[in-house]
């Protein structure tokens, strides 16, 4: 809604993007509000913080060149909303919610607020339904599950940009193809990623299921703010007013906070870890538990936040704090990808809190706990090995342990290394057998008889890149 403008011109003093305005005590926080300078030109803004002095505003473009004598701020909205349509579907945004695809502006259907409404806990329903992302260390060994958040974990310099464009491409709700989609967002990205995302979206089709907002490095960093509420919104809207599946794919949240920092040091408040805000914590709970599936809502809203661990530390607040509000973590590893195995996910340190609830017999396969289980031990039993050979060299093993250290090769190589293929959970248990086959069937010791009778000595005859196992 448009309310009458109310005009304040009494601009104390400017601080980076911010700017101090006296005798507005009766702006609201979170309100959206014009900057006129003397020139004419017109800047948006939001109310960041509201005392009886002063009002605190993000400006959301360059405040270079505003003149403290002839600004005037004046109230759009009493608070930032997004103008939302299931028409938003193939279209592509910038961080504000403007088209950036060169079509029109998007009729609305409603404007609601982008800040969202509480899910109230007791009409959560509890997540239970298996998403297929089409790549086999996650939907095998960390398996995502509608309605979870379930973040990436990678590292500078690693391929996350190729993962979330893989996942945002493969992903479906098997059986709901029909009413899925994906909202992406994209935080402060290089001239070359927009092209990336962009270019990759059209390519592969997935554009058609999509809603893109991407926001540039050259951006404000207030607008890096407000991206991801705006992508929430937006899915918010299509999955409770539309009935959709939406998987929403953030990235990257290190930008994201970095952006926070900035704005709290403008603001002069007193840093917490490593110079973040003490309300980091709070702030991106605020992001995070906008997932979920709703009792008598048929859609749902999950999430896969991707965040770069600045210096591959999973310790530093950023990864520390997400990993205490989400369920597990889906680890890229640094050391994979040196190989060239793409995509790099560790299996061992990643960790889906959810899987219990949406695999196993009647959702993806009976085998499917007992395999994901056979696979980690012998995995991590094979990487335990090589340190031993690294000190011993290999003729101090046994050959059961030979074939240990053969299959941590061989599940590097063609289970988790599988190229750009799409695989179904099907498809990615027949390779998991295939692999496990090479050991004897008395080390399969999470494994069943009646399951190692029906499976042992699967046969994968013709692998991805024309290997073979």
């Amino acid at each position: 809604m448009t309310l009458l403008k109310k005009e304040y011109n009494d601009v104390a003093y400017i601080s980076g993007p911010l700017l101090f305005v006296n005798a507005a005590s009766d702006l609201a926080y979170g309100a959206i509000v014009e900057i006129k300078d003397g020139q004419g030109k017109i800047r948006g803004g939001q109310v960041i913080s509201v005392s009886d002095e002063n009002a605190v505003i993000q400006v959301f473009e360059e405040t270079r060149g505003l003149d403290l004598a002839t600004a005037s701020v004046s109230l759009v909205e009493d608070v930032a909303r997004l103008g939302v349509s299931k028409e938003m579907i193939g279209r592509r945004f910038d961080g504000l919610g403007r088209p950036i695809d060169g079509l029109p502006q998007v009729v609305a259907e409603k404007r609601v607020s982008i800040n969202g409404q509480p899910m109230n806990p007791t009409a959560r329903a509890k997540p239970e339904e298996f998403i297929q992302t089409g790549i086999s260390t996650i939907d095998v060994n960390t398996s995502l599950i509608r309605g979870q958040k379930l973040p990436i974990f990678s590292g500078s310099g690693l391929p996350h940009n190729e993962l979330a464009a893989q996942i945002a491409r493969q992903a479906k709700v098997p059986g709901h193809e029909g009413d899925f989609a994906v909202v992406f967002a994209a935080m402060g990205l290089t001239q070359r990623e927009v092209s990336f995302f962009t270019q990759e979206f059209e390519r592969t089709g997935a554009l058609a299921r999509s809603v893109l907002f991407l926001n540039r490095a050259d951006d404000p960093a207030v607008e890096r703010l407000l991206t991801p509420r705006m992508a929430l919104t937006t899915a918010e809207y299509l999955a409770f007013e539309h009935g959709y599946h939406v998987l929403v794919i953030l990235t990257d949240l290190t930008n994201y906070c970095e952006a926070l920092r900035e704005i709290g040091g403008a603001r002069e408040e007193i840093p917490g870890r490593r110079g973040f805000p003490g309300y980091m914590y709070t702030d991106l709970a605020s992001l995070y538990e906008r997932a979920g599936v709703v009792q008598g809502k048929p859609g749902s809203v999950t999430q896969i936040p991707i965040l770069s661990m600045p210096d591959d530390d999973i310790t530093h607040p950023i990864p520390d704090l997400t990993g205490y509000i989400t369920e597990g973590q889906i680890v890229v590893d640094r050391g994979l990808n040196t190989k060239g195995i793409f995509p790099p996910i560790n299996p061992l340190p990643s960790l889906s809190r959810l899987q219990g609830n949406g695999i196993g017999k009647g959702k993806t396969r009976a085998d499917h706990k007992n395999v994901s289980d056979q696979l980690f031990a012998a995995y991590a039993n094979g990487l335990d090995l090589r340190k031993l050979v690294a000190i011993t060299g290999e003729d101090a093993l046994s050959d059961t342990d030979k074939l240990y250290l053969r299959f941590a090769d061989d599940f590097e190589q063609y289970f988790i290394g599988q190229g750009g293929q799409d695989r179904s959970i099907d498809e990615s248990l027949t390779v998991a057998w295939g692999i496990l086959s090479k050991l004897p069937q008395s080390q399969l010791t999470r494994l069943s008889r009646d399951t190692i009778d029906k499976y042992y000595g699967t046969k994968v005859d013709e692998m991805w890149r024309g290997n073979r196992i």
